[in-house]
């Protein structure tokens, strides 16, 4: 099984509380993700997560593929940092760390995923050309509309 993996790092000109607070809330979830994905949460998503908690979406990853999701919260250190596990959904594996730190007066916020396609050969395949590309762009709209919740600050990068 091939392992692939996405790092993102945002800067926010807000407490860490501040940032916590959002992001710990799975109904903000949709305000941060493409529409075009119709990403809807079908679970009673709560306004904080916690170990355990599981949280159900549907989205349509490609135009007229609508998919069910669900995600478990598995590890939650507050204002430190959480941890996002698929149970089931349009991946063979997706493990998705969040850490946050205070940086200078802002909140960096950074994306550890690890991911891995089903189908074998075919999913190998697809990830360059279609899976890490959309990937990217959901999280380059996740940065433009942080941007317009938080301020002109954020600022978007890989991080090492």
């Amino acid at each position: 099984m091939k392992i692939y993996t996405l790092k993102r790092t945002e800067f926010l000109p807000v407490s860490i509380e501040t940032a916590w607070d959002f992001f710990s809330n799975p109904n903000n979830l949709p305000k941060i993700t493409p529409s075009e994905l119709n990403l809807r949460i079908t679970s009673e998503a709560e306004e904080k997560i916690y170990p355990g908690m599981i949280i159900t979406y549907t989205v349509t990853p490609i135009p007229f593929i609508k998919t069910s999701w669900a995600t478990e919260i598995t590890q939650v250190d507050p204002l430190r940092y959480f941890v996002d596990e698929q149970r089931f959904g349009p991946y063979k594996f997706w493990h998705h760390k969040h850490f946050f730190t205070e940086a200078e007066g802002k909140t960096q916020i950074k994306d550890l995923i690890h991911y891995s396609l089903p189908f074998g050969p075919i999913g190998r395949l697809a990830n360059p050309l279609l899976v890490s590309r959309k990937l990217d762009l959901i999280f380059d709209y996740r940065s433009a509309r942080i941007q317009k919740i938080f301020g002109n600050s954020s600022k978007n990068a890989d991080f090492p």
